[in-house]
């Protein structure tokens, strides 16, 4: 009676083996350099066509006595072992280091860069790396120089994505061979949450007459300039500034005592929503008040973000959501 292993006992011993084999550990703090030990070479199946192919000729030049069938054989091989000990200098030596990723929301693909420097005295050409062998990114690297090579990774969730395992190959020059390296690089992408879809306002501007001490987008002084939004008024367009700046229009912000501060507030949100929903709708928000150029606050159980604008205080709101832990909520739910 035949028994088969269930597919994640199976997964796991052989990504064990594999482990072992190929010596991969924890994660890389600092620049990992291809020595000997961490590249690895096997053919291809064009390289044991290849291979089968240089058995069959050797058979028939015994088996007839070709003294020229011996010599193109032999020739053959030759050129088969050169190329195997051009592939393997093409990946090694090579000294990768992270170069990080760029903060994405739920649902897209992140994109995690490595830097690839070639010291050598030669040029290496179509150095790959991929996740999963699917989606890979090609780069030819000059002596001396380095290269940027970037590997696409899903994010099907909030919080902070690991690549986890990234290959480094090559098939240069005739795709006989495949030299390759794991790498485990100690890097991460901030994923925010994905925004809702629009058409909520946002919540009603909180003005403080009372004190005199609020602050905004009144119409009494100037306060600086920020991008052009679309919707802004054309009279608030610096046309002097935005025509010393060929690559962007600039919009004039005013302050002032009548102005107002825009506050998003968890607790204020509909207590039907679950914990991502409400992320999901706070995201949102941020992005429609960064968008109408207003100042604005983020209020969560475990955190408060001060009313502020522009490109800083967007992030800083988007990675408050993404990191938001759940038992949070709860905490603060208890405490009420």
């Amino acid at each position: 009676m035949r028994l088969a292993l269930p597919h994640r006992y199976a997964s796991a011993l052989r990504q064990r083996l594999g482990d072992w084999l190929f010596r991969t550990g924890s994660a890389a703090t600092a620049d990992v350099v291809l020595v000997q030990r961490r590249v690895f070479i096997l053919p291809t199946r064009q390289g044991l066509v290849f291979g089968g192919t240089l058995v069959l000729m050797l058979a028939a030049s015994v088996n007839y006595n070709l003294s020229l069938g011996y010599v193109l054989t032999f020739l053959l091989a030759a050129m088969g072992l050169n190329a195997m000990l051009h592939t393997y200098r093409n990946l090694a030596n090579l000294k990768i280091a992270a170069a990080g990723a760029q903060p994405v929301y739920a649902g897209e693909r992140a994109r995690f860069m490595v830097d690839i420097a070639n010291a050598g005295a030669h040029a290496r050409y179509a150095i790959g790396l991929t996740r999963d062998r699917q989606d890979a990114a090609y780069v030819d690297i000059p002596a001396g120089e380095s290269r940027l090579a970037g590997s696409l990774v899903d994010a099907p969730r909030r919080g902070l994505l690991h690549p986890g395992r990234l290959t480094l190959y090559t098939h240069y020059p005739l795709g006989l061979y495949r030299a390759w390296s794991y790498l485990e690089l100690d890097m991460h992408c901030i994923v925010y949450p994905r925004p809702e879809p629009p058409g909520i306002p946002l919540p009603l501007a909180a003005a403080a007459h009372r004190n005199g001490d609020a602050w905004g987008t009144g119409e009494e002084d100037f306060g600086g300039l920020r991008p052009y939004h679309a919707g802004d008024p054309p009279r608030h367009i610096a046309w002097k500034a935005s025509a010393r700046d060929d690559l962007r229009l600039l919009t004039k912000q005013f302050t002032g005592r009548a102005a107002a501060q825009c506050w998003l507030d968890w607790h204020a949100l509909p207590a039907r929503l679950g914990v991502e929903d409400k992320l999901s709708r706070l995201a949102r928000w941020v992005l429609d008040a960064h968008t109408g150029g207003l100042a604005y606050g983020l209020r969560l159980p475990s955190l408060t973000l001060p009313p502020a604008s522009g490109e800083a205080h967007r992030a800083r709101c988007l990675e408050a959501l993404a990191l938001f832990e759940p038992h949070d909520a709860d905490r603060s739910r208890t405490q009420a």
